[in-house]
């Protein structure tokens, strides 16, 4: 039970991040040559297998509950972020991500920026595509790394961010456009859902408690996490509503 939970989280946040490389990718690509865009993916991936290669084996030393106990409440601060944001957004408060009009506004930007060439290749290009892999691919090894090395198994994490990167690469290979189409808000509600509950999760074991019926405690824990963020939106709706000046339009 506690394993599908974490290559699904894993899976989803990491889907989320690369979503958002991609559309910088593309718009480096497009915008300034694909060589430059792509050189500056694989000095990216590089530099992320260093970090992971040096990081990973450090995780290993450290107690398995201080580990939980820091790893949880980390999830916590990042999960409850990422559960803010989606609640007012579902609510009307926030608008929704638009990653149409993030690639727009890249590719705008990088056309329009100071062309630096060097040994074949645009530099603007080349760092735009960097910053972004490298950034975003961040999130995604402190996802495999806290979420694996709490659960003894950071190749099941790996697994479910392994597995997003193959979907969204070859989605964006084909079509070679923004992933418009993905319910990228639905997903950032559910992540937002899965690192607040494996925080709660975790951060109580790290503290020595325990969860009657182990791992199985994680679907109560995930229940009351849904019904609690449900309960957020429809209060937070009907207050836009009331809120709302009289003949306004919803």
């Amino acid at each position: 039970m506690s394993a599908a939970f974490l290559v699904l989280s894993a899976f989803l946040a990491s889907a989320v991040e690369m979503v958002e490389a991609l559309t910088i990718v593309l718009a480096a690509g497009l915008a300034r040559g694909w060589r430059s865009a792509l050189t500056g993916v694989a000095a990216a991936t590089l530099t992320l297998v260093v970090i992971v290669g040096a990081l990973g084996p450090a995780l290993t030393i450290i107690p398995l509950n201080a580990l939980r106990l820091v790893v949880g409440g980390l999830l916590l601060v990042f999960g409850l972020q990422w559960l803010r944001k989606a609640i007012l957004r579902a609510s009307g408060y926030k608008a929704l991500h638009d990653e149409d009009a993030i690639f727009a506004r890249e590719l705008d930007v990088a056309r329009n920026a100071e062309r630096l060439e060097g040994n074949g290749l645009d530099w603007y290009g080349f760092t735009l595509s960097f910053k972004g892999v490298l950034l975003e691919g961040l999130e995604v090894a402190f996802i495999v790394l806290t979420f694996g090395s709490s659960q003894g198994s950071i190749w099941l994490a790996a697994l479910g961010a392994a597995a997003a990167l193959v979907l969204v690469a070859a989605i964006g290979v084909t079509v070679r456009a923004p992933l418009a189409r993905v319910p990228e808000n639905t997903m950032k509600f559910a992540v937002g859902i899965m690192l607040t509950t494996f925080g709660i999760f975790w951060s109580t074991e790290g503290a020595g408690a325990h969860w009657p019926g182990a791992d199985a405690s994680l679907i109560g824990v995930l229940a009351f996490v849904i019904a609690s963020s449900g309960a957020l939106v429809t209060l937070l709706r009907r207050q836009r509503v009331l809120s709302a000046p009289v003949g306004a339009e919803a």
